[in-house]
């Protein structure tokens, strides 16, 4: 197994470019902030992103924490890459990530000076100085159940870069750090609640939302997600099963889209059937028998 390594100040587009590095080097798996990607997934360690200060997260990315360089050296060697690219500031720090996963020297080092141009460079700056945005490798599908909470976005353009290009090398995705320039988020459960009334409120085949709960799925310090429950009160006239998947489709999606955090299940309660006056006398008229 080889190993290279891209290697630039904090902030000057690395991770932006990793695949395309990856791809020019034939290099099969990437090690970035202290996770192992391969085929654009994350098949080993934790990101540094989620630490909660930069000291964590400086210990994080060099694989100094107690169990973080067993478990991606064992999926180094359960995956069987054939070159992997290490992403880090400095020579020394991608020689100390290689020789605390036992994957020998580096052998070959590229410089983000040397494939980005100075505006570039002060763009990713930017973007990593206010606007408080990181880049991950990885699909912002794959890296949801890694980053719940979190505001996680697919990268539209820093830089001009074709969709068909970008399609080709892999897709990215944004993530904004809990020690980022905005500094910690922090999501009320009744923000998630407002959310759940406000869509579900928006079917016409709704006709009132009643108690909402909203459940926490954790491990440690680390918040995997949510379970959200509320009972509803459907208009007469519709078809409530597929009323149901449309609801829970929405808010999915928009529950994840506006906080980040990894909806693992909706329960809804039909608590009952509002039917309207004139309705009312209309079905009795269609049920009563002929004179």
């Amino acid at each position: 197994m080889d190993v290279i390594a891209l290697v630039g100040p904090s902030g000057t587009g690395k991770s932006h470019r990793a695949l395309w590095v990856a791809q020019q080097n034939g290099a099969d798996a990437i090690i970035d902030d202290g996770i192992l990607i391969k085929d654009g997934k994350v098949i080993g360690g934790s990101s540094a992103k989620k630490e909660k200060n930069r000291i964590m997260a400086v210990r994080r990315a060099i694989f100094v924490l107690p169990g973080h360089a067993s478990d991606v050296r064992r999926a180094i060697a359960e995956s069987l890459p054939r070159r992997i690219l290490l992403l880090g500031t400095s020579e020394n720090m991608v020689q100390k990530i290689a020789k605390a996963l036992r994957i020998g020297p580096v052998s070959k080092i590229i410089r983000i000076e040397d494939i980005a141009s100075k505006k570039d460079m002060e763009l990713a700056q930017y973007h990593r100085l206010k606007r408080g945005e990181h880049i991950i490798p990885v699909p912002t599908i794959e890296l949801k159940p890694h980053f719940s909470g979190y505001l996680i976005d697919p990268i539209k353009s820093f830089f001009k870069t074709s969709s068909a290009k970008r399609r080709r090398l892999g897709e990215r995705s944004i993530v904004h750090p809990v020690f980022s320039y905005y500094g910690k988020l922090v999501i009320d459960d009744s923000v998630i609640k407002n959310i759940v009334h406000i869509v579900a409120e928006a079917l016409e085949e709704v006709y009132r939302v009643g108690h909402t709960h909203v459940k926490h799925l954790v491990n440690g310090d680390d918040d995997l997600g949510i379970m959200v429950s509320f009972e509803v009160v459907f208009s007469y006239g519709h078809a409530i099963t597929e009323a149901m998947a449309t609801l829970r489709r929405r808010l999915r999606t928009e529950i994840e889209r506006m906080t980040g955090m990894v909806v693992h299940e909706i329960d809804i309660l039909v608590k009952s059937i509002h039917v309207e006056r004139g309705a009312r006398t209309h079905a009795r008229k269609a049920v009563s028998p002929s004179g």
